[in-house]
C-alpha cells in the first residue's frame, strides 16, 4: 500500500511561491452526473484529476455514456445519446459515495434508476433518506432489498413542495437533477446553500432548466421538456483552498494562491484573521501571511455553509494544535469526524475529544510518527501537521487523500515540502487511478 513520507529536519517547513487551486471536487461530481440528463454532447473544464472523478467517469460509462477525458488540459468530454443501463454497479458504487448523485438524473431521462447503496468516507452515518423522500414526493416508487434502492417513475416525474429536514447538500443536487424535467413547478425548502449548488445550478440552466434560488434556503424549478448540451468551467475547489491556506498558517509561512473564489471561503479568512494571520485579497487569489508575530488559538464550530466548513475542521485542529493556547472545536454536521484526533495526538498534539466537542491545548511541539489517514480531510490534516513536526513522518491509507487533492505532492513539492510517496512517484494521475480502482486507463 502506498505511503506518504513527509521529512522536516527543521521541525518547521519554510513553504514560499505559489500554488494554483484546481476545480471543485464537490462540484464536478454532481455536474458529470447531470450530463446524463440530455441526449447531446457537454464539455467540462477544470476538471481535477482525482480518483473520485475517475470512479464517477467509469460509472457513466458502464451507463452507455462515452466519455473522453484529455487530462493534459483537465477537460472533459461526455455523451450520453445512448443510455444502454440504468444500474449502478456495486464494485464502482462502493468506492464513491458521490455514485448516488446518477439516481436522480436517471429517474428524469429513463424513469428508473438501480443504485447499490453508496459508500466513501467513514465520517459518520450520512443517510440517503433525503434522496428518497425527494423522489417519492416527485412520483418514484422506491424500492430497497439486497443493498440495492430500485425507483422508478413509469410516468415520468411531476413537480412537488418538498422540505428538506436538514439541508443536505448531496439531496439537494440529486433533487434539482430529478426535477429539472418534471412536469410543472418544484419549489425545494430549508435547501443547502454550498457554492458547489450554484455551480451545478449554473451548469443546468446552461442546458435549458428553469432553476431560481440556488445559493438561498428556497429553490424554484419549472420543469422542462428537454436539455441541451453545453460548455461549462468547474469552480476553484474552496477546501482545497483552505488547505493551502492552512497549510501556510501552520508553518508560519508566507504563500499566494491562485484560482481562487475569496466569498466561498470567507468563514475560514475570519477564523484565520482572529488567529493573528495576515490575508491579503488580490482578484481572484488569497495572499496568506502567518510570519508577523505570535498566533492566537480561536474556537470554531462547523455548520452548513456558510458557516465554517466541516471539511477543514480537521485541518484547522492540526493548525491549532500549533497555536499556544486552550481552543475548541464543535462538530455538528457528522458524528465520527474526530478520527484524526487519536492520529494527531501520536505526533505530539494535546486533544481531547468527549462527544462532538474536542479541546486543544495548542502549542505543544510536534513530530515525526507513523499516522494513517482514516479519512480524506483526516489525511490532509495529517500532511499539515507534518510540516509542523520535527522529522520523518509516515502517513498511509493515502489512497483517502488522493480522492480529493489534485497533484498534492507536485503542489506542495512546489511549495518547497519534502514529501514523496512510497515508490517516489507523481500523485496518480487519472490513468493511475483508474488502475488503482481496477477499472481501464481514462
Amino acid at each position: 500500500m502506498a505511503k506518504f513520507y513527509i521529512n522536516n529536519k527543521s521541525g518547521r517547513c519554510a513553504l514560499s511561491g505559489q500554488v494554483e487551486i484546481s476545480g471543485s471536487k464537490n462540484a464536478v461530481l454532481p455536474i458529470l452526473a447531470a450530463a446524463l440528463l440530455t441526449d447531446e454532447g457537454c464539455e467540462i473544464l477544470d476538471v481535477p484529476a482525482l480518483r473520485d472523478v475517475e470512479v464517477m467517469c467509469m460509472l457513466l460509462r458502464s451507463m452507455g455514456a462515452k466519455v473522453k477525458e484529455h487530462y493534459i488540459i483537465n477537460s472533459v468530454e461526455l455523451d450520453a445519446s445512448d443510455i444502454t443501463s440504468a444500474e449502478a454497479p456495486y464494485g464502482l458504487v462502493k468506492k464513491m459515495r458521490a455514485s448516488i448523485l446518477a439516481m436522480g438524473p436517471l429517474l428524469a431521462r429513463t424513469g428508473k434508476a438501480r443504485i447499490a447503496l453508496p459508500g466513501g468516507c467513514a465520517i459518520g452515518a450520512r443517510p440517503i433518506n433525503l434522496h428518497l423522500k425527494g423522489f417519492r414526493a416527485l412520483g418514484a416508487k422506491i424500492k430497497e432489498s439486497g443493498g440495492f434502492i430500485e425507483a422508478t417513475a413509469a410516468s415520468g416525474l411531476s413537480g412537488a413542495n418538498i422540505y428538506l429536514d436538514f439541508p443536505s447538500v448531496g439531496a439537494t443536487e440529486n433533487i434539482i437533477m430529478a426535477a429539472v424535467m418534471a412536469k410543472g413547478p418544484t419549489v425545494l425548502e430549508n435547501v443547502a446553500e454550498e457554492p458547489e449548488i450554484v455551480d451545478l445550478a449554473n451548469f443546468l440552466n446552461k442546458m435549458g432548466a428553469r432553476i431560481k434560488g440556488a445559493g438561498t434556503d428556497t429553490i424554484k424549478i419549472e420543469g422542462v421538456e428537454r436539455l441541451r448540451g453545453t460548455k461549462h468551467t468547474v469552480i476553484p475547489d474552496r477546501i482545497e483552498t483552505g488547505t493551502y491556506m492552512l497549510a501556510a498558517a501552520i508553518t508560519r509561512s508566507k504563500v499566494e494562491i491562485k484560482n481562487t473564489v475569496p466569498d466561498h471561503v470567507r468563514p475560514l479568512i475570519a477564523k484565520l484573521k482572529e488567529c493573528g494571520v495576515g490575508i491579503e485579497e488580490v482578484d481572484d487569489s488569497l495572499i496568506v501571511d502567518a510570519t508577523k508575530g505570535p498566533l492566537i488559538p480561536a474556537d470554531i464550530k462547523t455548520l452548513p455553509y456558510p458557516g465554517f466548513p466541516t471539511d477543514l475542521q480537521p485541518q484547522f485542529m492540526a493548525f491549532l494544535s500549533t497555536v499556544k493556547g486552550d481552543s475548541a472545536v464543535i462538530e455538528t454536521v457528522f458524528e465520527k469526524r474526530y478520527r484524526h484526533v487519536g492520529e494527531l495526538n501520536r505526533m505530539g498534539a494535546s486533544i481531547k475529544a468527549e462527544g462532538n466537542v474536542a479541546t486543544i491545548d495548542g502549542g505543544k511541539r510536534l513530530h515525526g510518527a507513523q499516522v494513517l489517514a482514516t479519512d480524506l480531510r483526516a489525511g490532509a490534516a495529517l500532511t499539515l501537521a507534518a510540516l509542523a513536526a520535527k522529522g520523518r513522518t509516515e502517513i498511509s491509507e493515502i489512497y483517502h487523500i488522493e480522492r480529493g487533492y489534485s497533484d498534492y505532492i507536485k503542489k506542495l513539492r512546489k511549495l518547497g515540502v519534502d514529501i514523496v510517496k512510497a515508490d517516489d512517484t507523481p500523485l496518480a494521475g487519472r490513468g493511475a487511478a483508474a488502475a488503482a480502482y481496477g477499472g481501464e486507463g481514462l
